[in-house]
């Protein structure tokens, strides 16, 4: 597991509350999520979005917690779980239906998501859930760097936070992010202009989105859930 020593107020925050006591509740808690229907709903959608790509490729979890959506991926050649507790990444060393991951390799990576730097073209995927505009601030800057991460090609796949969530005033630092209203993830999807110059969001009313790098490096949109889920 990899260590950066650099963290900012809300790297602390994240590595201070879930400490070794919580994420082991947490982690005892994924047991009881296979008759969750959220959570299954979560597993199908980030199926959909690796069946995405013809070939294997490369992902990243942003905020991956206990591990517990490291089972729903398909095709990953190599997936880094990053988060801002050890103790959470400590569990994800055992994640939920460990029996069923199919990733090549995973290694997980402690540190501060607004400072970390992953290098240019790294990823195919990057996608997180019940993280950010949450736990994290969404942010332009953040939006940038995870598009520079990413390869000609990959996708941003995100869920957001449910816009009655009292977490809503803290996180939400930008006017030009918005909440969507949680709905059948089926529902028709509207592109809009978002985040730094040249990059595109799609979003539909259940609250997850998809955002693509294309090789001219902006992006274009895909598919768009809440919640840590």
């Amino acid at each position: 597991m990899t260590d950066v020593a650099d963290t900012t107020r809300w790297g602390a925050k994240a590595a201070s509350l879930y400490d070794g006591a919580y994420a082991a509740r947490y982690r005892s808690h994924d047991e009881s999520l296979v008759e969750s229907a959220a959570y299954g709903a979560f597993v199908v959608w980030l199926q959909q979005v690796c069946g995405m790509w013809p070939s294997p490729f490369d992902a990243l979890d942003l905020g991956c917690g206990t591990g517990r959506y490291f089972c729903a991926l398909r095709g990953v050649r190599t997936l880094i779980g990053f988060d801002a507790s050890s103790d959470m990444l400590a569990q994800a060393r055992h994640p939920l239906h460990e029996d069923r991951i199919t990733a090549g390799a995973i290694t997980l990576v402690h540190g501060d998501l607004m400072e970390q730097d992953f290098g240019a073209e790294r990823f195919d995927l990057v996608y997180s859930i019940g993280v950010l505009a949450e736990h994290v601030p969404l942010r332009p800057a953040l939006v940038a760097s995870v598009a520079r991460w990413l390869r000609p090609g990959g996708r941003f796949a995100l869920s957001t936070v449910h816009p009655e969530s009292p977490s809503v005033p803290r996180t939400r630092t930008s006017p030009g992010l918005r909440t969507t209203r949680p709905a059948a993830a089926t529902r028709r999807t509207t592109s809009r202009r978002s985040g730094p110059t040249g990059t595109r969001a799609s979003s539909t009313t259940a609250g997850t989105c998809i955002a693509s790098r294309r090789s001219s490096g902006r992006s274009s949109s895909g598919s768009s859930r809440r919640t840590r889920s």
